[in-house]
Order: C-alpha cells, then sequence, then structure tokens
C-alpha cells in the first residue's frame, strides 16, 4: 500500500498561480489512484535536473509501472533514508511503514520500496538503508524479497563503505531458523562495509515489542546524523515520500478496518466441506461485510482476531492453580486473568521465552536439555501445547509473570475465497479446522476452532489485509494457471467467480490436490459447473491417499509438463498456494524440471525464467 506524499504547510505559498491551479485540477479530476501515481512518477521525471539541484526536495525513486524509462523519477539523495521491506503476510510492510511515518514526523527525508521495487543498481549509491524483513518457511526470505536477498548475498553486491544500515528481522521463535534471513543480511551488509546504525533487531510474532524500542534507537543515530541548521538546530525541512510497492494499490476508504480497528462481521452460514472417512474438517464459512469496512478484491485475505476457547482457558487455570477473577495489571491495562487469557494471550502456540522460563520454574532437566538444541527446541516448541506443556512439566507461576511470559494474541489470516462481483456484500472463507491428539484429549488452533464454532448470527471481529502481488492480469484475455492444493484453493476460487463475473477471455485452468477424492474434493459441484459453463477451461486433481502411488499437485503438473509450458509462452499467469514449507518447494522445484525439459533451458536459464516471471507479476504465491 502506497502512502500519500506529507501535505505542505498550509503556511507555505503554493508555487502556482490560480490559472495553473485550475488547469491541474481538471487534469486529476476523476483519476483513479493508479494513474495519480503514474502522473506524479512522470512530473517527477521531467522535473528531474531541477529536482537534482533544488535544495530540500526529494523526487522519488523507481519507475511506475508502465512509466516510460526516459521519465523515471530521480534517483534518492544522498542523506535519504531508504527503507526497504520484505514481507509475507503484511507484518515487515506495517512496521516499514511506522518507520516511515516517524521518519516524517521528525523531519527526515525517507523513502518507502517493497524489496522488488528496490533498484538494485542504487545500493552501491546509499548512504542510509534499512531492511525489515521476514523469514518464511526453512529460513527462506518472503516471495517479494528473494532478487533482493539473492543480490545482496550474492557475488555481485558492491562495497558499501559509506554506507549506514539496521536490519530488522521478522520470525517465530517457534521455528528453528527464526529470523534467519535477518541475521544473514545484517551480517552481509557489514561484511560489504556498512555501519549500523543499531543492533540488528529480532522480532518475534508479537513483532511491535522489539520493533518499538528498535525503531527509537535508529531514529536516534539517524538524527545524530542529520547536519545542523545554521541556527544549530537540526534542519527539519526534509520533505517525506512513500514509495510503491511495485504496483498500485487500491483507493482505502477512511472507515476502512484495519489490523487495530477491526469491525464485527455477521456470519452467515458455516458449511463442512470435507465429507464422511475424511480425517479433515474443512469448514466454508459466509460473512455479511459493509464495503466501507470490509472491501476486498480477489487475492487478498481476511485478518481474523481469535477468541481462545473457554474451555482451553479453564483448562489452564486448573493446571497452574491460578485464580481466573484475580486482577492482573499490565502496561496500564488491569483485566481478570481469565479475560487476559481469553482474549490477549497465545495459548496454542508456544514461543521460546516462554519455554526456557517454564525450564526454570520446573526444574525439568528434559527441558533444559531441549532448549540447549536448537533443533530438538524447535520440534517441541512446534508440536507442544502449553496445556501439555503445563501437565508434563508441573511449575509455580504467578498470575503476573505468567500473562507476561505468553505472546499477545495475534491475528490469523486466510485467503479469501469469494469475488464481490459474484457474491455482493459478502466474504468467504476456506478454513481447515486444526485438530489433533493431545496428552489427555483433542487439541485444537486458536482460529480455526474459533471460526468452525462459529453458529449463524454469531460475529467475528475481521479486517483485510491486501496482497498486491497476488493479483489477477489486468489484462483479461491472458490465461492463468492455478495451483492450490487443499485450502490452498480458497484464492482460486475467488479467481474463477471475478472472472467469471467480469467477463475475461482468458483461460482458467486449476490443479488441486488432497487425499481422497470421495472426501476432500472441495467445491467439486462448483467446479464442475464452472466447467460446464466454460468458466474453467481445465481441471487437474491430484488425491493423494486414492492410489498405490502418492500423487501430489506437482505430479500432475509434471505430467502436463509440455501443456502447461505452452500456456506460459503463450503469456499465462501462474498462480501457488498453500504450504510454504514442502508444497511450494515441489511445485516450483517441477516448473524449473518443466523448462528444461520442455523450453530447452539450463537449471541457470529456468531459474532466471521463473525470477523473471515474478518481476512481470506472472508467478506469484500466496505461501504459508
Amino acid at each position: 500500500m502506497s502512502l500519500p506524499l506529507s501535505s505542505p504547510s498550509p503556511a507555505s505559498p503554493l508555487p502556482l498561480d490560480a490559472e495553473r491551479r485550475a488547469l491541474l485540477q481538471r487534469l486529476t479530476e476523476g483519476l483513479d489512484p493508479a494513474t495519480l501515481w503514474w502522473v506524479s512518477g512522470y512530473l517527477a521525471g521531467l522535473a528531474t535536473p531541477q529536482a537534482r539541484a533544488a535544495d530540500g526536495v526529494l523526487a522519488g525513486a523507481t519507475a511506475l509501472p508502465g512509466l516510460p524509462a526516459a521519465f523515471a523519477p530521480a534517483t534518492t539523495e544522498v542523506d535519504t533514508l531508504t527503507i526497504v521491506y520484505g514481507s509475507q503476510t503484511g507484518n515487515a510492510k506495517r512496521a516499514a511503514e511506522a518507520l516511515l511515518a516517524e521518519s516524517g514526523t521528525r523531519g527526515l527525508k525517507a523513502r518507502l520500496l517493497r524489496a522488488d521495487a528496490y533498484p538494485l543498481a542504487e545500493l552501491k549509491r546509499e548512504t542510509q538503508l534499512v531492511v525489515v524483513i521476514s523469514t518464511q518457511g526453512d529460513g527462506d526470505p518472503p516471495d517479494d524479497a528473494r532478487g533482493f536477498v539473492e543480490h545482496l548475498v550474492g557475488r555481485r553486491a558492491p562495497k558499501l563503505e559509506s554506507l549506514r544500515f539496521a536490519v530488522l528481522g521478522l520470525g517465530d521463535s517457534s521455528y528453528a531458523k527464526f529470523c534467519e534471513i535477518g541475521r544473514v543480511l545484517d551480517a552481509r551488509l557489514a561484511e560489504l562495509g556498512g555501519t549500523r546504525l543499531a543492533p540488528l533487531g529480532e522480532a518475534d510474532v508479537d513483532v511491535d515489542t522489539v520493533a518499538v524500542p528498535w525503531r527509537a534507537d535508529v531514529l536516534r543515530a539517524l538524527e545524530a546524523l542529520r547536519p545542523a541548521s545554521k541556527t544549530g538546530t537540526p534542519d527539519t525541512q526534509g520533505l517525506r515520500v512513500a514509495l510503491v510497492d511495485g504496483g498500485a494499490s487500491p483507493a482505502v476508504a477512511d472507515t476502512a478496518a484495519t489490523r487495530e480497528s477491526p469491525v464485527a462481521a455477521e456470519l452467515l452460514a458455516n458449511t463442512r466441506l470435507t465429507g464422511r472417512g475424511s480425517d479433515r474438517d474443512t469448514r466454508h464459512l459466509e460473512f455479511a461485510i459493509d464495503p466501507a469496512t470490509l472491501d476486498y478484491a480477489p487475492g487478498d485475505a481476511a485478518g481474523v482476531w481469535p477468541v481462545q476457547a473457554p474451555a482451553l482457558v479453564e483448562a489452564i487455570l486448573e493446571a497452574t492453580g491460578l485464580d481466573g477473577d484475580a486482577v492482573v495489571d499490565l502496561d496500564g491495562n488491569a483485566l481478570p486473568l481469565r479475560q487476559w487469557l481469553g482474549e490477549r494471550r497465545e495459548l496454542t502456540r508456544l514461543n521460546r521465552p516462554l519455554l526456557k522460563a517454564h525450564a526454570e520454574r520446573s526444574d525439568s532437566a528434559r527441558l533444559a536439555a531441549a532448549l540447549a538444541d536448537a533443533g530438538e527446541s524447535a520440534a517441541l516448541l512446534q508440536r507442544t501445547p502449553l496445556l501439555d506443556l503445563l501437565a508434563e512439566h508441573p511449575a509455580s507461576w504467578a498470575a503476573d509473570d505468567l500473562v507476561r511470559s505468553l505472546r499477545p494474541l495475534a491475528p490469523r489470516l486466510y485467503s479469501i475465497a469469494s469475488s464481490r462481483e459474484a457474491v455482493g456484500d459478502e466474504l468467504h472463507l476456506t478454513v481447515g479446522h486444526e485438530v489433533f491428539e493431545g496428552r489427555d484429549g483433542l487439541r485444537y488452533g486458536a482460529a480455526s476452532h474459533y471460526l468452525a464454532t462459529l453458529k449463524e448470527g454469531d460475529t467475528a471481529r475481521l479486517f483485510i489485509e491486501h496482497n498486491e502481488r497476488f493479483r489477477l492480469p489486468t489484462d483479461t484475455s491472458r490465461d492463468v494457471i492455478m495451483i492450490g492444493p487443499g485450502t490452498g484453493v480458497a484464492p482460486f476460487r475467488a479467481f474463477v467467480q471475478h472472472r467469471a463475473a467480469t467477463g475475461a477471455s482468458g483461460r482458467n485452468w486449476l490443479v488441486f490436490g488432497n487425499p481422497h477424492f470421495r472426501s476432500d474434493f472441495l467445491y467439486q459441484v462448483e467446479w464442475q459447473k464452472a466447467l460446464k459453463a466454460g468458466q474453467l477451461h481445465r481441471l487437474d486433481l491430484a488425491f493423494s491417499r486414492d492410489g498405490a502411488a502418492k500423487t501430489y499437485v506437482q505430479h500432475r503438473i509434471n505430467e502436463q509438463g509440455a501443456e502447461l509450458w505452452r500456456w506460459l509462452q503463450d503469456g499465462a499467469h501462474l498462480y501457488v498456494c498453500g504450504d510454504a514449507t514442502r508444497m511450494a518447494k515441489d511445485v516450483h522445484a517441477t516448473l524449473l524440471a518443466i523448462a528444461q525439459q520442455h523450453g530447452g533451458l539450463d537449471r541457470d536459464a529456468a531459474a532466471d525464467y521463473f525470477t523473471g516471471l515474478e518481476r512481470t507479476a506472472r508467478y506469484a504465491r500466496d505461501v504459508y
């Protein structure tokens, strides 16, 4: 999402007379945000010679889509802070935008770019750089930052002796390679000659706990570098510019729900999609929405703020021997312990600080040994619910200590499974209810259990997480190939709905997989109707447990490799949604093999080919 230019002071004289202001008004009247960004870049490019000479004016950075290179905005000034972010779920983006906003309030010149929109040729000229980047899967960079990371760690990265930098890594401490990409970039920037503005920040799921003080340290360091004005005070006349994500964001109403201010949406339907005999419980949920607060486009996700199951809260109170009515005052919030646990704290995901504190309280040699081994502790964090930890390793906790040690409850993101062009003022989700065996009974995922147990008429607190990297082609004559096993099929239901409702002429090819045809074929009737109506042109299925050999979506696309390659050569857009740890990697490896076998490319050329598709928004992944 792009942020607007900071407004000039009302007292500042405008450099246009009344006639030219009227002309400008007529020129921009009725233009959508994408066109306005284009025009702003065009005009900045025309002014480039003057802008570089003018004192205190920052022109811009990278060319916008469709903008001729000759009119690309000017590159950054040497005293400009460049903020680059790589984000898979939006957390790194929000942290970067917060840094940009605070830089502006302090009068610092700053620009914000998504990693795949950053002009790598400018790296050698940077003097102030902040990277905010998440780690996903098994220590991998987010999709929008893969090229940026590869360039920095590769042989072509320039020496950066004039650079002052800072890195904020985001991750999940329940994984072995916590903040791995942040650590790699921090070390690499120092190795290339850069000087740290602040130590590496490593933020867990409760991002702000680390991000807020880290941001303050970075800004203090930047202010210390700022030259004094003639009066001896820092120069605060910098113009703050927020730069593009690599594409235009939709207009966002002032009333739109946010992560911090979600809105209640009424549940209209909660339907089980999986049939008898399935070991999975996959739900289709439909919510009534007000577009003024929850408007979305195909490819976006819905953020859901869950509430912990009351039975789980009571079980944890019993296991700790704590009084649920005892009031805990934390950071100015005085709430009963029961409310802290039910509405404010993670109870289904462990974190490393909590595990360490519990090991000390329980004096468990087994826990201490597990914490000393990164792999073993990561496995323990992944597979052990809090309730089981409390039961297997009894320990004494005070109510306030427990609340402080537990991670703040975080929203979960679910790909939206509908198009408003087809369903009107509704929002549909496809949710896999996470259920597994615990020490003495079933355990559940927090948000999936919350959603699965909602009844018609109940409400859930929602917001929209826009995903500009996962969009249908603007040229509706283009074909699309969609690979989405399990609940990864959700956004592709939205894609097909939207393409049908808007009369797109391009073909639609869906590759779907799940364990069993009879019980796990999600939206089977809808896909069959879409095939019959000519809205879905090809459907390939992989049911892994129905044959002697396990067959997954990567096997199906390999079988159809020649046809898939023809579609790509004809300009098709390719989308992948689902598991990042295994499926997405296996699919990508299969795509590389297809390019080699059917395109005659060697391995490096095949990798470059798909990197090029990513850069031109023809290969997009929504993986988690």
